[in-house]
């Protein structure tokens, strides 16, 4: 079973996520919606930002290079383990703001 994001059935793993990444903002309404999240700047701030280190690195950050890039550059300073977890609670930003985000399922433990 997938998701249905503009009309058309994209595949999903046995975990939710994309198997192949969709950049569109209905992505993000569809994942949010399914999974009761209403969406804040915050989070848009949390997925545009998740996108931007998939396009760039091939994958996304862990947790806390997540949280440590949030603030570092500047996007969300007052990013931190709480307030990744208020936004996204299955699982924390690197897990349930991925699926949110249209992303594939990210890396497991050691391999960012």
């Amino acid at each position: 079973m997938g998701i249905v994001i503009n009309g058309v059935e994209k595949e999903v793993d046995d975990y939710g996520y994309l198997l192949e990444p969709d950049f569109s903002e209905e992505a993000v309404h569809a994942f949010a919606e399914k999974e009761g999240i209403e969406l804040t700047e915050q989070h848009w701030k949390v997925i545009n930002y998740l996108r931007q280190k998939y396009q760039e690195d091939g994958h996304t950050p862990n947790l806390r290079n997540l949280i440590k890039g949030l603030q570092d550059e500047g996007v969300m300073p007052e990013a931190d383990n709480k307030l990744m977890f208020e936004l996204f609670p299955d699982g924390g930003a690197a897990k349930q703001g991925c699926r949110i985000a249209g992303l594939p399922q990210p890396y497991g433990k050691g391999g960012y």
